[in-house]
């Protein structure tokens, strides 16, 4: 059963997430909270597997409070999805670099939205990869010139191959493919990857690799 957090201002918003995510017969709604503060401390209280998090809400917002949520080793089990009115939202991107799982455009359709709480669920694959692909290249643009991380050179060839592919975006199944791996090596290179490098999930992995100059903005793999 995946145990989800809905937090968000709007108590109309959260009723109708709850409503398409208790249709699920593998989700439950464990809890609900009205602000960034709220959210943190019904992580600590429930232990969900997924937080959905507006990012615009009173006092703490969502941002903050997904930095405080992958900040803290006690909840490194849950995974956030942000919420966001807009599909290019100024603070989507740092709610990535701070550890979020990924984003959602709020107006998702439903199917849309019980996928992304699954796959978040998992860690097995970025939100809406091509969108987050696109979000992630146009902010990372914005920031310093890329810098070679000196952690990079823990990776073997084939690491850094199937870190290029994650941060197109590709899935387990399509890396596999690409590379003609079996879908369990490729999963498990890429959480070789992800502890050698100390990120928390693909999202922070798809980061580092814009951050660093791995890729660069608007790459897409051939």
């Amino acid at each position: 059963m995946i145990r989800v957090l809905l937090a968000d201002d709007q108590r109309l918003v959260r009723a109708g997430f709850r409503s398409m995510l208790e249709d699920e017969p593998d989700i439950k709604v464990v809890g609900e909270a009205g602000d960034g503060d709220a959210a943190v401390a019904g992580c600590h209280a429930l232990r969900p597997d997924v937080v959905l998090m507006d990012i615009r809400m009173p006092e703490t917002d969502g941002l903050e409070a997904a930095r405080q949520i992958a900040a803290d080793a006690r909840l490194a089990a849950v995974k956030v999805v942000i919420l966001t009115t807009f599909d290019l939202d100024d603070y989507v991107y740092g709610a990535l670099r701070a550890g979020a799982s990924g984003f959602l455009v709020k107006d998702t359709e439903p199917e849309e939205l019980v996928h992304a709480v699954r796959v978040a669920a998992r860690g097995d694959a970025l939100i809406s990869p091509s969108v987050t692909r696109r979000l992630i290249a146009e902010f990372a643009g914005r920031v310093r010139a890329p810098e070679p991380s000196p952690r990079l050179n823990a990776l073997t060839e084939r690491e850094r191959e199937v870190m290029e592919l994650v941060a197109a975006g590709l899935s387990n199944d399509e890396i596999a493919e690409r590379l003609v791996l079996s879908p369990a090596t490729a999963k498990t290179h890429v959480s070789r990857i992800m502890t050698k490098l100390g990120v928390r999930d693909r999202s922070q992995l798809v980061v580092l690799a814009y951050e660093s100059g791995m890729v660069r903005p608007g790459w897409l793999a051939p």
